[in-house]
């Protein structure tokens, strides 16, 4: 039987990111926003409030919506996450990326990362989906710049043409 971790100690914890089996030696406790910047270079994650407010370290973990500040490392092991960088393999942006460049949906660019998993969480269980469903699928991400309706009218146009990957 194996001994639980103790929190003073680092240890490994494995997970795939953006489709990339990694392994990383962390404190159990410590952020997978920070994991997945300061050991895994994926910087594009950012951190807003550190406390789960503004969305704006917001990953995919096995497919659902987090806040990767709240997140302890341990709790990621053996999970699939998705950060910004995976809507971009090989650099090429997604339909979503695109739309949101074409809307003006990216102002400052500390939301945007979480804003766009947020709508790719949201287009990947409703296409095409209402003004209303997309106010409450981003109702978790803050931001200061846009006023929203540039992000709103992005997402809307994504999923009306079915692309939000």
């Amino acid at each position: 039987m194996s001994e639980t971790p103790r929190v003073r100690e680092k240890c490994k914890i494995s997970f795939t990111v953006n489709g990339r089996e990694k392994t990383v030696r962390a404190y159990p406790m410590e952020r997978l926003l920070d994991v997945l910047r300061n050991d895994l270079g994926l910087t594009g994650t950012k951190e807003g409030c550190g406390e789960g407010e503004c969305g704006s370290c917001s990953v995919l973990m096995d497919g659902k919506l987090v806040n990767s500040c709240l997140i302890p490392a341990l709790q990621a092991a053996h999970s699939n996450i998705t950060t910004i960088e995976g809507l971009a393999p090989n650099g090429r942006l997604s339909a979503l990326q695109e739309a949101f460049l074409a809307c003006g949906a990216a102002q400052c660019g500390i939301c945007t990362p979480g804003m766009l998993l947020a709508a790719c969480h949201l287009l990947s269980k409703k296409t095409n989906p209402s003004l209303d469903e997309i106010r409450e699928g981003l109702s978790g991400n803050l931001c200061r710049c846009t006023g929203y309706m540039q992000i709103f009218e992005a997402v809307e146009q994504a999923g009306h043409q079915d692309l939000a990957t």
